[in-house]
């Protein structure tokens, strides 16, 4: 077994502490990862809060992480010690229902493997990516290319993938209307991504405290919500939007921003159920629909999308003992764009 350090919360109202945990030995398959940067996610929020559901503590979350390849298992084939590489949301699926086999793992009919928060094969808890080292079958780990620093990678492999993912599936693309609700960490990405793939992107957000960061990133327009005639202005403008957002917002009139045949897809996942007026939709045709992150082969597509392009989150990197305060500071929206935990200070 391989110990690692860790930094664990031992429930919902808890703050983190210091810990050891236990990586298993390589299997043949397996790749030793040292953690260099871990991403904090607001799904690590949730979770470690017991928002979505019962949770399994002592919690180690963290799935945005990249690092160095240290070992590798005796049939490893697809990488050697030395390799950057990183790991996202899952660690593991069937791998033989047809989801799996059409390479979209994320919606493996048996339930993928969640990089923390799950049951392995083994039948261990997962812990993730708040650590120094994991370990990690050879087919769910990411290269990442040259060009991209290790502590702008780490948020990639979710905050990236997840914006990506759907641009890419509802075919972002020139002639095309997008906007991106929130500027948050997943929102300043979808951003990026979208303007790479040649829409035509707007951001609608509170306030307009961001718009300078917004145009920087990409945004043609940048519009705040808390103005009525946002929504006056903008009605039917949309071919796809993006929700980024984890909060319970008055999603019917989002609906009414999208044009005949429109989709509206919802990547944040907030606490509350969404109250939804079919009639909303049923009037122009409209869609209303989910994405979650992306299949292991379509996430290494974005890392790779991301270095031709020169796309990178903005950062802030912090110390393991910066963790619950900027926990605090994600629910404030105090982050320009995502905070990055140094893993050396663990």
């Amino acid at each position: 077994m391989i110990t690692a350090k860790a930094r664990a919360v031992d429930g919902p109202d808890q703050s983190f502490r210091s810990a050891e945990i236990k990586r298993r030995d390589l299997d043949t398959h397996d790749v030793l990862i040292e953690i260099k940067y871990a991403g904090i996610c607001h799904s690590d929020i949730h979770t470690a809060h017991g928002e979505w559901g019962p949770v399994n503590y002592p919690l180690v979350p963290g799935h945005e992480i990249a690092g160095i390849v240290t070992e590798v298992g005796t049939e490893v084939s697809k990488y050697k010690v030395g390799d950057r590489v990183g790991v996202g949301c899952m660690v593991d699926s069937c791998g033989e229902c047809e989801n799996c086999r059409r390479g979209e793992e994320q919606y493996c009919l048996k339930g993928n493997i969640q990089t923390y928060g799950g049951v392995d094969k083994y039948g261990e808890p997962t812990q993730g990516g708040y650590s120094t080292h994991i370990v990690v079958t050879e087919n769910f780990v990411i290269r990442i290319p040259d060009n991209i620093a290790l502590e702008a990678a780490a948020p990639l492999l979710c905050a990236g993938i997840t914006t990506y993912s759907p641009l890419h599936h509802w075919e972002a693309a020139p002639g095309k209307k997008v906007a991106i609700v929130g500027m948050g960490g997943l929102g300043h990405m979808a951003v990026k991504i979208a303007h790479a793939m040649g829409a035509e992107v707007t951001v609608l957000s509170q306030s307009l405290n961001k718009k300078e960061d917004g145009l920087q990133f990409g945004a043609n327009h940048y519009y705040a919500t808390s103005e009525a005639e946002t929504f006056e202005k903008l009605a039917g403008s949309f071919d796809l939007i993006i929700n980024t957002v984890s909060a319970n917002i008055d999603i019917n009139a989002y609906f009414g921003l999208l044009t005949l045949d429109g989709t509206l897809v919802n990547v944040g996942a907030p606490g509350e159920p969404l109250a939804v007026n079919v009639m909303s939709l049923i009037g122009h045709r409209r869609s209303f629909a989910g994405s979650m992150i992306g299949g292991i082969r379509e996430t290494q597509e974005m890392m790779d999308f991301c270095a031709k392009h020169d796309i990178t989150p903005q950062i802030e990197v912090i110390s393991a003992d910066q963790i619950d305060e900027a926990y605090k500071r994600v629910l404030a929206s105090d982050v320009k764009y995502r905070f990055v935990i140094d893993t050396s200070t663990m």
